[in-house]
């Protein structure tokens, strides 16, 4: 069984001319369309459709300097943005500026290959740094993608094949603020990589150095992806099921606890967890985490010794006063949260035993 997955490298800096130069032809081709889309339907009623729109810029390629089905590619997606956000006119792809659109240039299936150690695209070699293996690829869609630091990335869908996970455990994993996440074993990540690297940040905008606040921001956001990247891979190779708790991240990101919540990386995580399980043929459910916290693992009660509301977020130990059980705020938390789950995996194979057809 394969499975598409997209492998991003980046692409060597002396390619960056060349590439801003073909990102400049992306963008003018993108605002002929939204303008001759938004024209059409102010003057005429009617949506043109991507294979509508092509018709107008078929040949162009070759005076722009993109390849043709680059040209496509604009067209195929500036009709799907157009269907996404509701809208007769986009924002117009600025090429320069203070707010420019940082670079873009989509290819389809065919149009980059990989030769004599570099990506071929567009009659041009582009040396990477492979940390892929990337001959051993087929290559099929991609894009060619501009950081805000002005790097170049490659990135392109391909097929691989599904590596079964050989782990035979369940596990349950509680969010937090403190810590990221904390599972039913006792793993932990901290995260708070935002916070480490705060004050550094704070001095590089007093000074107004861009290029400096941009350079934190990045290893921040490394960092933080890093981190979660080999935790949850951990998480996959060694268990059968995975359950998490269903915080509502984008809420509490609405909250005072906003700085926190999204220097966390919650989503982030459970994305990750879910597609790795898909990939591996891991159980990953996300499980109602109420009252998870205050509930004693040991003896399934809610004791008044429990730590409850606000003035309970500061206890990170406590014991029970109905069984005497000593807990970790988070492990406890995760514990619950793993029983929840395996409950649930239990009810749903009584009713498909009782149920065939679900």
């Amino acid at each position: 069984m394969t499975i598409t997955k997209t492998l991003k490298v980046r692409v060597k800096d002396n390619h960056s001319f060349s590439l801003n130069k073909q990102a400049k032809s992306v963008n003018y081709v993108w605002n002929y369309l939204n303008e001759l889309s938004h024209r059409s339907i102010k003057e005429r009623r009617t949506f043109m459709s991507d294979y509508d729109l092509q018709k107008y810029t078929n040949g162009s390629g070759k005076e722009l300097g993109l390849h043709s089905q680059t040209v496509q590619e604009i067209s195929k997606e500036y009709v799907t943005r157009r269907k996404q956000f509701k809208k007769i006119r986009l924002n117009w792809r600025k090429s320069g500026g203070a707010k420019r659109s940082l670079g873009w240039i989509p290819f389809k299936t065919g149009a980059a290959s990989f030769k004599d150690g570099q990506v071929y695209f567009n009659r041009q070699h582009f040396k990477v740094w492979d940390s892929y293996g990337l001959s051993q690829y087929k290559f099929k869609s991609g894009s060619f993608n501009e950081d805000s630091r002005g790097r170049w990335y490659f990135n392109v869908v391909v097929e691989v094949k599904v590596e079964q996970s050989k782990g035979t455990s369940a596990i349950g994993i509680d969010l937090g603020c403190k810590e990221a996440a904390t599972d039913s074993d006792g793993g932990r990540v901290v995260g708070r990589q935002y916070r480490k690297l705060e004050s550094k940040l704070g001095i590089a905008q007093r000074a107004r150095n861009k290029r400096r606040v941009k350079a934190i921001h990045a290893k921040i956001k490394n960092r933080r992806s890093d981190d979660l990247h080999k935790y949850s891979r951990h998480l996959v190779d060694s268990n059968a099921a995975i359950f998490v708790g269903n915080v509502n991240s984008l809420g509490m990101a609405k909250t005072k606890m906003a700085k926190s919540v999204l220097d966390a990386g919650w989503g982030m995580l459970k994305t990750m967890l879910e597609y790795k399980c898909a990939h591996a043929g891991v159980v990953f459910e996300e499980v109602n985490e109420s009252y998870t916290t205050q509930t004693c693992s040991s003896c399934e009660e809610i004791p008044a010794s429990s730590p409850k509301g606000r003035a309970g977020l500061g206890v990170r130990e406590w014991s029970c006063s109905s069984c005497g059980a000593t807990h970790d705020r988070d492990i406890n938390a995760a514990k619950n949260i793993l029983a929840v789950g395996l409950d649930r995996l239990a009810e749903e194979k009584v009713a498909a035993k009782h149920c065939p057809s679900l």
